[in-house]
């Protein structure tokens, strides 16, 4: 004889269990709403700062009296904080000229000078009072190629700079005349008290459209620059 199999009875979910269940799922997507939101509102109010501290750092940045290369219509103002006895500046300097040539006309670069070196505000004292010749860019080269030869242990040793300059055309008698002028000695002075303002204490230093690097190396102001060519010439 078959034994009769009795069917289990579904016990019915309680409204209670259900609204909870409802209360959890509501909860959770509201909290996911506002982690979302939160999230938003944090990088917005972080672009915002960026955005208003690369405003206020333009002020700092740009000097009418700063040697610039490029256009002065470029989209992309590219400033250098450096320091003639600075060899890591010397190393930069062709990476920038590169980055320069390859988005040709679309970056003008302005130098600010940060001598932190001993000896080496003689040196800038050299390159502007060359630059009244209108032989500045020709010096700097000339100046960054010697900087082993006259910079021992990155202390500016200007009698040694001379011989290296011997092939440039200069006037060495004026130089040494203009090189102490007073508007070199404010151009100096401002540059240091922009640098302070600016938190800058090493060199090279760099600035895209105001904004610093967030930490210092080659990628990262390449792609500093490569996010602001983007956004200038889209």
């Amino acid at each position: 004889m078959k034994k009769k199999v009795q069917a289990k009875k579904t016990v019915p979910v309680s409204k209670g269990v259900q609204s909870k269940k409802t209360v959890f799922i509501v909860s959770a997507v509201l909290l996911l709403f506002v982690f979302m939101l939160g999230a938003f509102l944090y990088k917005s109010e972080k672009f915002d700062k960026s955005a208003k501290l690369a405003e206020q750092n333009q002020t700092l940045l740009a000097r009418e009296y700063s040697p610039t290369l490029g256009p002065a219509d470029a989209k992309v103002h590219l400033v250098e904080f450096f320091d003639p006895a600075c060899g890591t500046c010397r190393e930069f300097y062709p990476l920038v000229k590169d980055m320069m040539k390859a988005n040709h006309d679309k970056i003008r670069l302005s130098l600010r000078y940060a001598p932190f070196h001993a000896g080496s505000d003689n040196v800038v004292r050299i390159l502007e009072a060359a630059r009244k010749q209108g032989k500045f860019w020709e010096t700097l080269e000339v100046v960054l190629a010697s900087q082993p030869r006259w910079a021992p242990n990155h202390r500016a040793e200007v009698e040694l700079l001379w011989p290296q300059l011997g092939n440039l055309g200069l006037d060495f008698e004026r130089i040494k005349r203009d090189m102490y002028a007073a508007e070199i000695d404010s151009m100096i002075a401002q540059d240091l008290a922009d640098a302070k303002a600016l938190n800058v204490t090493m060199t090279p230093e760099f600035f895209v459209n105001g904004r610093p690097l967030p930490d210092f190396g080659y990628a990262q102001l390449k792609k500093l620059l490569d996010v602001a060519l983007a956004k200038a010439y889209p």
